[in-house]
């Protein structure tokens, strides 16, 4: 499998002193000891193997408790404590202690994040025992690489490679490495420039993920999308940048009895809200990661040869760049999608949907899936509503809604189950067509509700759900598990939730 430009090197280490001073920083986690006494001070102990612990206090004639307490800790997860340490023939010259919580997976990738933040763009070396078991590990080992991602096209020496060792089984290092690598894939895309980041270049990306991964893809253009209706109104807007529709699956020899599972990706390269322009205008700014649906679901593909679920998976990526030109759809439009729908378009910048309603009516009519999953940077109103650390996610089947709440949780790609409401259908009715596209009936200020139940029109009575990642598919700021920018948000949860089928 070939890595991303200065993805970590990722190694399986034995929790033995030797393999611990091979590397330059030694990481070591910690938590709260309980105590019933609040007026009590509050006591640490350090959390792996007990011989590793004192051999490393022995060699380099420290106690790491007492040391600790002068940095006076909480035990929150990811806060962390560095000692210079130094001894004959050892690499070791620093010890990071690091705060463990309450020793749960997400206390584990936060954790995780610090350790690969401590080494990142640097040509260091760190092991890291904070995880004691397979599962643990797993997750500190994929938010070591968030934590460690970096990304720019500037000048000069270019960015370094650290080396991340875990205590861990090299079959779980295998698990942790392509997800993790995934999650690079997935926001190098993401943060490619959109003078770069063409529908066509998006098309030569997964040209190349399936060359490497051998798996099949079919790319549509030109007079071949005319019964995607949607695809082209928007993606006809750039003449240099026309619209692709990327059929990329994942389907071992035998596969032809697993359950098929269709992810559809929002692939907008750039949104400038077409005629109903962006304002403020500075929010076009971000707008190049409008497309981290379609970069989630084909590095979802992409890691899948590794991950060998029992699942036949097609990503679907409705790849266009909304523009202002005089090939641009017009308020007042009416398009018909795949399938013969038509929608009254009375907001350009409402494009997501009508990409997105394309690529879910081939997949219900042509590919016929057990199930259907679409993500996308669909609506501020989801933003507004979770913030950045849930998506929303709709969906009409309890069981699968519930299953990728719990998945969720245990990826660290966290969704909150928004609802369908039905009183909010009449929103969509127009004169002219069967929909519109800005729920423009009514006023219920409910954009990402409506913006699903729009999505709900084009799914059949397949298992759906939608997940709207406009908060969480990009950051901010640069902390934590993520870099400012593209997250990479979907990948854990989708993978997970695939090798769960």
């Amino acid at each position: 499998m070939s890595l991303p430009a200065h993805f970590p090197e990722l190694k399986v280490i034995p929790a033995d002193l030797k393999s611990a001073l091979s590397s330059e920083i030694i990481a070591l986690g910690f938590v709260a000891v309980e105590n019933s006494d609040p007026e009590a001070e509050k006591e640490f102990k350090l959390v792996g193997s007990t011989l590793l612990l004192k051999s490393i206090a022995d060699t380099f004639e420290i106690d790491l408790l007492n040391e600790l307490k002068f940095f006076t800790p909480t035990g929150k997860a990811g806060e962390s404590f560095e000692l210079p340490i130094s001894a004959p023939d050892a690499k070791a010259e620093r010890l990071l202690l690091v705060g463990l919580g309450d020793q749960s997976l997400a206390a584990l990738r936060t954790a995780g994040a610090t350790v690969g933040r401590k080494v990142k763009g640097k040509a260091q070396s760190i092991s890291t025992f904070c995880a004691t078991s397979d599962a643990n590990a797993i997750a500190h080992a994929i938010s070591a690489t968030m934590g460690a991602y970096i990304w720019n096209l500037k000048s000069g020496p270019k960015p370094l490679k650290p080396t991340i060792s875990l205590s861990i089984s090299t079959l779980a290092l295998q698990r942790a490495l392509a997800t993790a690598a995934a999650v690079w894939r997935a926001r190098d895309l993401v943060h490619t420039p959109a003078n770069i980041k063409t529908p066509a270049w998006m098309a030569a990306n997964a040209k190349t993920v399936a060359k490497e991964r051998n798996i099949s893809i079919k790319v549509l253009a030109g007079k071949k999308l005319a019964l995607f209706g949607g695809l082209a109104a928007v993606g006809n807007s750039s003449r240099k940048s026309p619209p692709r529709f990327i059929e990329i699956t994942y389907a071992p020899k035998g596969s032809s009895n697993w359950p098929h599972v269709v992810l559809v990706g929002k692939g907008i390269t750039f949104d400038t809200g077409g005629y109903s322009m962006k304002r403020p205008y500075d929010t076009m700014m971000a707008m190049k990661t409008d497309m981290a649906g379609a970069a989630a679901v084909l590095s979802v593909v992409g890691a899948l040869p590794e991950l060998a679920p029992r699942v036949r998976v097609t990503a679907l990526l409705m790849c266009a760049e909304n523009a202002v030109s005089g090939t641009a759809q017009r308020p007042s439009d009416v398009i018909t999608h795949f399938g013969g729908t038509t929608t009254e378009v009375l907001n350009t910048d409402a494009e997501g949907r009508l990409v997105l309603a394309d690529g879910l009516a081939y997949a219900n009519l042509k590919l016929k899936p057990d199930y259907l999953i679409d993500v996308a940077t669909l609506t501020g109103s989801a933003t507004l509503g979770l913030g950045r650390q849930y998506a929303a996610m709709y969906s009409r089947d309890d069981k699968l809604a519930a299953k990728f709440y719990e998945l969720g949780n245990e990826s660290g790609d966290r969704v909150w189950r928004m609802p369908l409401v039905n009183e909010y259908i009449d929103a969509l009715e127009s004169d002219i067509a069967d929909v519109n596209n800005d729920a423009a009936k009514g006023d219920y200020k409910a954009g990402s509700v409506t913006a699903a139940l729009f999505l709900e029109k084009f799914v059949g009575d397949r298992k759906w759900v939608h997940f709207d990642i406009a908060g969480t598919g990009r950051s901010e700021a640069d902390a934590g598990e993520n870099p400012k920018g593209g997250t990479g948000f979907g990948v854990r949860l989708l993978t997970t939730w695939i090798s769960s089928l």
